[in-house]
C-alpha cells in the first residue's frame, strides 16, 4: 500500500479545522469531494478516522495517532519550502499574523511594531477577521499567531495555546464639546449621556455593562461598533462618550482630540497571543510579547 499524501492532507485539514465544511472553505473544494477522499483514505488504511458525535466530527483512536504523524509530516514540508525560499530568493520569511476584528488597531500596531525592528526582520503578513475564522487558518498553519482579546474559546476543535500578553483598565473619553456639557463627577456624568458601545464581539463588553449597572448609571446608547477605530472617529465628532485601554490613553487623546473623563479600573481589556506552540519561540513572537509586558504590564 502506498500512502496518498493528498488524501492525508485532506484528513489533516478536517481534523485541524474541526469540520468538513470548514476544511472545504480552506481548501477551496466542495464538502462532497473531501468526504469522498476521506472515505478512500479510510478504506486504504483499513481504519475509521472519524466518528460523528451529534453534529460534530470526533477523531477515533486511529485518527489521533495518524494526526500526530501528519502534523510532523506537513510541518517538515512547510519548513523545507520556507528554507528554500529563504536561501534561493533571499526574501525574508513571512510571519503571518491573524488579528481578531474586535482588537483596537492602535494597540495592535504598538504590539507588532517591534517585530519590524528585528535583525533579519520577517515580512509581516497581517490578516484581520473573525476569531473563529482566524483559528481555522491557524490550525492549518496558514497563520503563525492570532492576536485576540480573549483566549482560545472552549469547545473549539483547534489544538492551540493561549498566552496572556497583557491587560489594561479602561478609560472613558469625550470630545471637548461633549465634555463641556457634562457634570464634573465620574461616573455620574455617564448617566443619560450619549454613549458609544463596543460591539458584541468585544470580550470586555459584558463586564462593562455589569459595571454600568453596579455604578447605577444608565448612559443613552446611541450606537454600537465592531470597529474600534470607527467608534473613536464618532467619539471625536462628539457623538458620544467611548471607552478605550488606559495603556494607550495619551495616544487616543492626541490622535482623536478627546480627553479622559474617568477610569474604570475593574473592567480590563486583555490581549492574548494564540499559537500552536506551547512557548513563544519565534523572534517576532518574543518581540511582541516583550512590548506587551512594557506597555500593558
Amino acid at each position: 500500500m502506498t500512502l496518498n499524501y493528498k488524501h492525508l492532507r485532506y484528513f489533516w485539514t478536517v481534523a485541524r479545522a474541526g469540520s468538513i465544511a470548514q476544511a472545504a472553505r480552506l481548501l477551496h473544494l466542495t464538502p462532497h469531494s473531501i468526504s469522498a477522499q476521506l472515505t478512500t483514505l479510510e478504506t486504504s488504511l483499513g481504519a475509521s478516522l472519524f466518528r460523528r458525535v451529534g453534529r460534530r466530527l470526533e477523531l477515533t483512536d486511529a485518527g489521533r495517532r495518524i494526526l500526530g504523524h501528519a502534523d510532523e509530516i506537513f510541518a517538515l514540508g512547510d519548513q523545507i519550502v520556507d528554507l528554500m525560499r529563504d536561501e534561493s530568493l533571499s526574501i525574508p520569511l513571512p510571519f503571518r499574523i491573524g488579528i481578531a476584528d474586535a482588537m483596537p488597531k492602535s494597540v495592535v500596531y504598538q504590539l507588532i511594531e517591534p517585530a519590524l525592528q528585528l535583525d533579519n526582520a520577517p515580512r509581516l503578513v497581517c490578516r484581520e477577521g473573525r476569531l473563529e475564522n482566524l483559528l481555522g487558518e491557524l490550525a492549518v498553519h496558514r497563520l503563525d499567531i492570532v492576536i485576540a482579546d480573549r483566549p482560545l474559546p472552549p469547545g473549539v476543535s483547534v489544538r492551540g495555546f493561549s498566552h496572556l500578553l497583557g491587560e489594561s483598565p479602561l478609560s472613558v473619553f469625550a470630545s471637548a464639546g461633549l465634555a463641556a456639557r457634562l457634570p464634573a463627577s465620574f461616573p455620574a456624568l455617564l448617566d443619560r449621556a450619549p454613549f458609544l458601545l463596543p460591539g458584541e464581539d468585544v470580550a470586555f463588553r459584558p463586564a462593562l455593562m455589569q459595571w454600568l449597572e453596579r455604578s447605577k448609571v444608565q448612559p443613552r446608547i446611541v450606537a454600537e461598533f465592531d470597529d474600534s477605530a470607527l467608534m473613536k472617529a464618532f467619539g471625536q465628532a462628539g457623538a458620544g462618550l467611548f471607552v478605550g485601554p488606559r495603556a494607550i490613553a495619551p495616544y487616543i487623546c492626541e490622535q482623536y482630540k478627546v480627553q479622559v473623563m474617568g477610569e474604570i479600573d475593574k473592567v480590563r481589556e486583555q490581549i492574548f497571543a494564540i499559537t500552536t506552540e506551547r512557548k513563544l519561540s519565534h523572534p517576532a513572537m518574543q518581540a511582541i510579547s516583550q512590548r506587551a509586558r512594557e506597555a500593558m504590564p
